[in-house]
């Protein structure tokens, strides 16, 4: 089994599944960087009733109840799944420990499994929704982003967690100073190419852009680090995407703004947008 190594960045990792193709990416990127740096990976799976959907006695008037028996044969096969792939894990070297959860929403059972593992990340999945569409929705990931203490990295699906080019996004708030600092940490540990990246919204923010973008280049100097920069023009999540594309990045480093709740939801931050747009990985980083 695997001992997390003192360099590890993240020693104990939660990975998120809902049984779905979607969540293999992140179930796949999470052995992967515990092959890599030793990790234990916690992989939870919560389990969600509506009460009104499952029936004990749909064609009466009492009042609706959980199917008790078909909650805990879901359970008993969750865990049965889960145990197969702390199998599969060990024999890779990998120390994966099951969690099974069950609540009224995921995102409130991943949050309550955050607070008992304490991890270092949080790894989740991507579904397939783009664009408005998702944002509008308002995803489990989303809430979760708003709501931990700690990291979050977001996989799309069939997409491989790749360290080769990570770029971080800056807009020279302490928010952006924190996805920094940890850019350059996994850049200097992973031997990653660098890329910083500062949006210009229009042609009288370049100068503010240029100015975070020599600070990027100055601070990475000082860690021995060449830095490739780039300041797009446009919105700040379209600009970010479209740089990442340019650049080939394998991997996008953004801040969170950390507020919570509907309305931020409903109005999608930075990351978010990124998040839904972006074809490879992204880690939002939450200012400690």
């Amino acid at each position: 089994m695997s001992a997390a190594s003192p360099s590890s960045p993240f020693p104990k990792i939660l990975v998120c599944t809902d049984g779905s193709p979607d969540s293999e990416g992140a179930i796949t990127a999470a052995l992967n960087l515990a092959k890599t740096t030793g990790s234990t990976v916690f992989l939870l799976e919560v389990l969600f009733y509506l009460a009104g959907y499952e029936l004990q006695a749909p064609d009466t008037l009492a009042p609706p109840m959980v199917n008790m028996e078909l909650m805990e044969a879901q359970e008993t096969a969750t865990r049965e799944r889960l145990e197969a792939r702390k199998a599969m894990a060990a024999g890779e070297g990998v120390t994966l420990e099951p969690r099974v959860r069950t609540g009224s929403s995921a995102y409130e059972g991943i949050l309550e499994e955050v607070g008992e593992s304490r991890p270092d990340l949080i790894i989740m999945g991507r579904h397939g929704y783009t664009g408005l569409t998702r944002l509008l929705m308002g995803s489990v990931t989303a809430r979760v982003i708003g709501h931990s203490p700690c990291d979050v990295l977001v996989v799309p699906r069939d997409v491989p967690l790749s360290f080769k080019r990570i770029l971080a996004a800056s807009d020279g708030s302490p928010f952006s100073e924190a996805a920094w600092t940890a850019a350059l940490s996994l850049a200097k540990t992973m031997g990653s190419d660098l890329i910083g990246v500062s949006v210009a919204a229009s042609d009288r923010d370049i100068p503010a852009a240029t100015k975070v973008v020599r600070t990027l280049e100055e601070s990475a100097s000082q860690q021995g680090i060449t830095l490739d920069t780039m300041i797009p023009m446009g919105r700040p999540e379209e600009g970010i995407v479209k740089a990442a594309d340019f650049k080939g990045a394998s991997l996008i480093i953004v801040g969170s703004h950390g507020r919570t709740g509907l309305k931020r939801l409903l109005m999608g931050s930075v990351a978010e947008r990124v998040i839904g747009d972006a074809k490879c990985p992204v880690l939002v980083v939450k200012k400690k």
